[in-house]
């Protein structure tokens, strides 16, 4: 029986590939209106760490995206 080291970190949830909801727009501002990210972390979306992109569905999510039009 092996032991798991006490500081390896836990696993992130389970999340979609991106927060891209299909509703984008950036007209007013650098903050997209469907999935909450700027326009750098869009652009920068595919080459971000898993931890980048952790830290970013963590702020999103906190201000409630993404949004979908329903």
């Amino acid at each position: 029986m092996s032991a798991q080291p006490a500081d390896k970190a836990r696993p992130s949830p389970e999340r979609p590939d991106t927060p891209c909801v299909a509703v984008c727009s950036t007209t007013f501002d650098d903050i997209c209106r469907g999935c909450g990210r700027t326009v750098v972390e869009v652009a920068h979306w595919v080459s971000m760490t898993t931890e980048q992109k952790e830290a970013v569905w963590q702020r999103i999510l906190a201000q409630g995206y993404p949004r979908r039009n329903t």
